[in-house]
């Protein structure tokens, strides 16, 4: 099920919907969507990205979870059900986030605002420490729980799960992950 490269550069600028249900709990929001997680139409779908392995490993999910062909049903019924929403900064999808301009991260800050205003979830997850300061004007922002809140909810930045934040593992993926899950009730410490 292999794309060449000119087959995902297709797919740069496209969107994928956010995943959000009745009852999001805890809103992983993404820098932005990468090409084949475009392609498929499934948040963090590379394969060898260690999101969803992150989640398993830390408990937050009782599942092995692959989205590199997009999502099975039973997948996503049973992120839904256990209140995890995903969602991303920036809606469009480019090879790296580092393509991303000032402005596209700090409209996306705006945007965020407004969908956390609207679902309401316990906490909120940025993956990705530079995004965060950028999009929020927060320079000296410093990984964990920040001071401030997005439309009254708590936030955290924890790492991004992509390949490219190489000094991360999965182990302290789901470790840092675990603790933001405790944070929104779907774990306990």
């Amino acid at each position: 099920m292999g794309r060449s490269r000119s087959e995902l550069q297709a797919f740069s600028g496209r969107t994928v919907p956010d995943l959000l249900g009745p009852d999001v709990r805890l809103l992983f929001v993404g820098i932005n969507p990468g090409l084949w997680t475009a392609a498929v139409g499934a948040h963090f779908a590379r394969r060898g990205n260690r999101f969803y392995p992150a989640l398993r490993r830390g408990g937050i999910i009782d599942r092995d979870i692959d989205a590199s062909a997009g999502y099975r049903p039973e997948d996503l019924a049973h992120l839904l059900e256990r209140g995890i929403g995903i969602t991303n900064l920036v809606p469009a999808a480019s090879a790296r986030a580092d393509e991303l301009t000032r402005e596209q991260l700090r409209a996306g800050g705006v945007s965020l605002a407004e969908v956390v205003a609207r679902v309401r979830p316990k906490v909120v997850a940025v993956l990705g420490i530079t995004a965060y300061r950028t999009a929020f004007g927060r320079p000296g922002a410093r990984p964990g729980r920040q001071s401030e809140e997005i439309a009254g909810v708590p936030v955290w930045v924890l790492p991004n799960p992509s390949g490219l934040n190489a000094h991360e593992t999965v182990d302290s993926l789901a470790a840092a992950y675990r603790e933001v899950a405790v944070a929104a009730g779907l774990a306990t410490g």
